[in-house]
């Protein structure tokens, strides 16, 4: 699947900065990330969390791109991605504030403005988030454990006490989960407030 590579919309030059940090339009933003090219530099360098040279970064997303190993690319097929890369694509993201690109020395690194594009990436974040699974394991002990209480399994122990203990832990974990998604939510709002 090919996209029509277009250049930046002429907002990029009126980018306001804040600190460190940019506002980018909405266009410019999605112009970016509608390239899988693009979307795999920050891949790559979301994995590697530091400097990489150019020769490397084209190496890796060519042999995503050929469904192979590095070491069984082509010459060809390294030349044809480091070519669009070096021409193309990390000129347009370094003009973006997206990332930091010596051209003369042929590295890059993630700048603190990549944070726009990588919160519209699919992630795993919904995979290391799961508060169903820690409201399902509240569910299977405190039922297991109130059934047990109430069957006379666990002596000395009435079944009342257990079922507030449950309740005290849904409390617990229901306050938890309303704190990390405030705190969540104040980030993304951050971010969002920089989005034109």
């Amino acid at each position: 699947m090919s996209s029509i590579d277009t250049p930046l919309p002429e907002e990029i030059t009126s980018v306001t900065d804040r600190g460190d940090r940019r506002s980018l339009p909405k266009d410019v933003i999605f112009e970016l990330l509608k390239n899988r090219r693009r979307r795999e530099v920050l891949k790559y360098l979301l994995d590697t969390e530091g400097t990489v040279t150019l020769g490397e970064l084209a190496e890796q997303i060519a042999a995503w791109e050929n469904d192979t190993t590095v070491n069984a690319l082509s010459s060809d097929q390294r030349k044809r991605v480091y070519v669009a890369l070096y021409q193309t694509h990390l000129p347009k993201m370094d003009d973006a504030g997206i990332i930091e690109y010596d051209q003369d020395r042929g590295l890059i690194a993630l700048s603190k403005n990549a944070d726009l594009l990588v919160m519209y990436l699919d992630t795993d974040t919904h995979r290391t988030d799961r508060w169903d699974r820690r409201y399902a394991a509240v569910s299977v002990v405190g039922a297991a454990t109130a059934t047990a209480a109430y069957l006379g399994f666990v002596p000395l122990v009435p079944a009342a006490w257990v079922a507030g203990v449950v309740v005290a832990a849904f409390l617990v974990l229901s306050v938890v989960h309303v704190h990390v998604n405030r705190r969540r939510q104040r980030v993304v709002d951050g971010k969002l407030s920089r989005i034109e």
